[in-house]
């Protein structure tokens, strides 16, 4: 039973993760191709929903899904639940999960606080970017911390474009011959994409630290915005805003394709239950 509660919560947590992709691909190509929508972050991307019909009930279900895809990343960091081992590249995407649940429960915690109607849904992340980046450059060897997290950053967009472009992509999704031809492409696309807003990402930050200026640092909003800014920006950022949205739709499979092989012991259902009382308290 615990097993079967574990993997519908990661399977919804999935799910969540794509649809936050899908809004943030689909409003860019929009944007890109000047028929409306917007560049924003994945904050700007869920506001959006606050003006559709039923809007609050559509952030909670969000929500709810992205405290799950939390939760998972739990399992899978601290727990090994995809049985990486304890070697230093399994480490280093155990971290790497640790860091995404982290950012994925702050995400959930935000729109939980929109839905309340306890705090005002305004922004696109960037101001978030630039305060964070201004708090580390203010501490002991902020610009060499600023730095480094920007070259991990950097490192990080160049691993996701390597995995799109010659790792197995499936590697944890039970696929037929007819699901791995239109499944694979996604994923393919949609890690290069990533992995390209990470770089970005990174390397805003490592401008940040050069010249001690917050004002450098910019999250994902503002990385697609500055593909715009290029020349033939609407083209780079329609096939940047592409493989977003294609990584959405890869989420969508894996929500359904994945193989969920959680550790025992994990309680992760109540571990979801009390994260959400405690942001819901919090707000």
């Amino acid at each position: 039973m615990q097993h079967r509660t574990t993997e519908r919560l990661a399977r919804l947590g999935y799910a969540a993760r794509g649809v936050v992709y899908l809004l943030v691909g689909g409003l860019a190509v929009l944007a890109a191709l000047g028929t409306g929508g917007r560049t924003t972050g994945s904050q700007g991307a869920l506001q959006t929903l606050l003006g559709q019909p039923l809007g609050w009930a559509w952030l909670w279900i969000v929500a709810l899904g992205l405290l799950c895809f939390a939760a998972w990343r739990v399992l899978q960091a601290v727990f090994d639940a995809d049985r990486l081992g304890t070697d230093r590249r399994a480490m280093l995407r155990r971290a790497g999960f640790g860091i995404s649940a982290g950012a994925n429960a702050a995400l959930a915690g935000s729109t939980i606080a929109w839905a309340l109607g306890l705090a005002r849904a305004s922004g696109d992340g960037e101001a978030s970017a630039r305060d964070w980046t201004a708090y580390l450059l203010s501490a002991p060897f902020g610009r060499w911390i600023v730095g480094a997290l920007g070259m991990a950053v950097v490192a990080a967009g160049v691993a996701f474009v390597v995995k799109g472009l010659r790792s197995r992509v499936d590697a944890h999704l039970a696929l037929d011959p007819t699901a791995r031809r239109w499944v694979v492409p996604l994923g393919r696309a949609g890690h290069v994409a990533r992995g390209v807003v990470f770089g970005l990402i990174g390397v805003f930050l490592v401008m940040a630290a050069l010249t001690v200026d917050a004002r450098q640092a910019h999250g994902l909003a503002g990385a697609l915005r500055s593909l715009q800014a290029q020349p033939y920006g609407w083209a780079l950022l329609a096939l940047t805003a592409a493989g977003l949205f294609a990584f959405g739709l890869f989420q969508i499979a894996v929500a359904w394709f994945r193989r969920i092989d959680a550790p025992a012991g994990a309680r992760l259902g109540e571990a979801v239950a009390r994260g959400a009382r405690r942001m819901i308290r919090a707000r």
